[in-house]
């Protein structure tokens, strides 16, 4: 498989606190990589690097063959970066599918015609395509992290950030999140999924990536890192000989 995403010695510091430690690692087309990591790990400032809302201090994020460290948040996202976070964004006081509609005209620069001829597959995609009047405002937590993720697949993301979709979700709830995820990839689209629901990890992703104060643990096939000693000793502070 080729790769779409190189990260090369990744480091960031707020202060005296270096979040990200030289991390590297890479995604290859058209897989899930799960990323996992106790609190404070660095896995949401590592998904503000990607996407360019922080700068790294050192280190290379090659995109599709590209240096793309300095390149700005609206380019990375013309160039095929999309992303989610923990926190839905959406605009509250629009419908469902203008949120989609959004995503594709200022997220990709689709003209609008463009944009809502593919806004209808995206709700269905998402599991909303009968609610798409109504008011995202309105939505329940579930509903607004489907269409927070509509509205990232709108922009036609060839690399989508994910970033915990699962969280506060009922098993249930999160067998939607997996069916949405399994429907990108069939369409061609990577995705790197940041997550505290193992559950995700083991039955979405292709390899899972666990990191650890900025660094990089193991990374490998979902159950071989989950029972890992590595993993055991990030999550439950054991050593590998107890």
């Amino acid at each position: 498989m080729d790769e779409i995403l190189r990260v090369e010695n990744l480091s960031i510091a707020f202060g005296h606190n270096r979040v990200l430690n030289d991390l590297s690692f890479e995604v290859f087309e058209n897989e899930v990589l799960g990323i996992i990591g106790p609190n404070g790990a660095g896995k949401t400032v590592l998904l503000n690097v990607l996407t360019g809302i922080l700068k790294p201090d050192s280190g290379r994020i090659v995109y599709k063959g590209k240096d793309i460290a300095k390149t700005k948040i609206a380019l990375r996202t013309r160039m095929g970066i999309g992303r989610t976070f923990q926190v839905p964004r959406s605009f509250e006081g629009m419908s469902v599918y203008e949120n989609i509609m959004v995503g594709g005209v200022y997220g990709r620069l689709l003209s609008e015609k463009e944009a809502g001829a593919g806004a209808d597959e995206i709700l269905e995609h998402i599991g909303m395509a009968g609610r798409r009047g109504e008011i995202a405002g309105a939505l329940g937590l579930l509903d607004r992290k489907r269409l927070e993720i509509g509205v990232a697949l709108a922009s036609k993301p060839d690399l989508l950030l994910i970033d915990e979709a699962a969280g506060g979700l009922t098993e249930s709830e999160i067998a939607n999140i997996l069916e949405i995820v399994r429907g990108a990839k069939q369409k061609g689209v990577t995705v790197i999924w940041i997550e505290h629901v193992l559950q995700t990890m083991l039955e979405g992703t292709d390899r899972t990536l666990c990191i650890a104060e900025g660094r990089n643990v193991i990374c490998g096939p979902p159950r071989m890192v989950m029972d890992s000693p590595e993993v055991h000793a990030v999550y439950l502070g054991t050593e590998e000989d107890e």
